[in-house]
């Protein structure tokens, strides 16, 4: 038997029934094909060009992917902001504070490695920054918060780096407490991919731009409730939007291998690269670790901590077999 979601007064069809538990689900779901239809009249203003450059390794996006699910996803967060900022407006009269700054809009991106996050979050700053608006918007990525090397090695946690216990956390809820504060000149540490370690002492300053996104694997991460009632603030705390990048397991697995196995071709051949090791080594052996890194890392971290996280997002964006999404979940209001 299908089951429906309504909207508008019409039934939809109901593709992700393994994502609620009875027909009272917090969301509505589209197909692709559906959501594409609330673009409306919304500009592509993204070049073949231009995407290319944006997409990660082994994404197969294209415009099409982008006029489907991105300009009718840039509409709304432009409806989002916009409506954020009439209630700031709102609330400023309220409290009678005049001169108050708005502070940025912050939009939370989460899911699994391999899964797309990076190039959502690549296009979505393009798109809006292009809105008639021009608004400033910059993104961060929770790399750069990760323990170094050194400190992970030292506590035993190079086997769990990804894992929630591998960010500094109290540094990454003072850089968002500071951004939403308004303050100037926030500074974020960077990270290398090419080294796979924390930059030291290179940071990425954000100076209040209108629109931050922030992507992690775990920025939707809750943590238990503190005892008395304590104000413990967690990641997702700062969002006023978030999304969650979603697809079957054994998808991942595969986008996650596929990916280790291409970047031995490239990024691994780099002798500065902490993956070196692993360009010259045989087809086979490189397959087995790249498994080894799956089973005892990634999809730990994905079943225990980012999965769970997935209800707590806004948005849900959901990619089949081809890498590209075939159905959304926005949270009713």
């Amino acid at each position: 038997m299908t089951t429906v979601a309504r909207m508008g007064g019409q039934s939809m069809p109901n593709t992700l029934d393994h994502f609620r538990p009875d027909e009272y689900s917090p969301y509505y779901f589209f197909s692709s094909e559906e959501w594409s239809k609330f673009r409306a009249d919304t500009p592509m203003t993204l070049s073949a060009d231009e995407l290319k450059r944006l997409r990660s390794l082994n994404d197969p996006i294209d415009l099409d992917e982008v006029k489907r699910i991105y300009l009718s996803l840039s509409r709304l967060l432009s409806t989002h902001v916009e409506a954020s900022q009439v209630l700031f407006e709102q609330r400023n009269q309220f409290l009678n504070m005049a001169g108050v700054n708005k502070t940025p809009f912050v939009i939370g991106i989460a899911g699994s490695v391999a899964v797309g996050k990076s190039t959502t979050a690549r296009i979505l700053k393009e798109l809006l920054a292009r809105w008639p608006s021009s608004p400033k918007v910059d993104l961060i990525t929770t790399d750069g918060f990760l323990y170094p090397n050194e400190v992970l090695r030292r506590e035993s946690l190079m086997e769990r780096k990804g894992f929630p216990e591998s960010y500094d956390i109290g540094s990454l809820l003072r850089f968002l407490s500071a951004i939403k504060a308004g303050q100037p000149d926030v500074m974020a540490p960077r990270y290398s991919h090419l080294t796979y370690d924390v930059v030291p002492n290179e940071f990425t300053t954000i100076d209040r731009p209108d629109i931050l996104i922030f992507e992690g694997i775990n920025v939707l991460q809750s943590r238990d409730l503190p005892a008395g009632g304590r104000i413990v603030p967690m990641v997702s705390d700062f969002f006023d939007f978030s999304i969650y990048i979603d697809a079957d397991e054994p998808l991942i697995h595969n986008w996650y291998v596929n990916r280790f196995m291409n970047l031995r071709q490239t990024a691994f051949r780099d002798p500065s690269s902490y993956f070196n090791r692993y360009a010259s080594i045989s087809e086979e052996a490189a397959r087995a670790i790249a498994e080894g890194l799956w089973e005892n890392i990634n999809l730990k971290n994905l079943r225990q901590n980012i999965l769970p996280s997935r209800p707590r997002a806004d948005l849900i964006l959901r990619k089949g077999q081809n890498h590209l999404i075939d159905t959304v979940a926005l949270r009713k209001l």
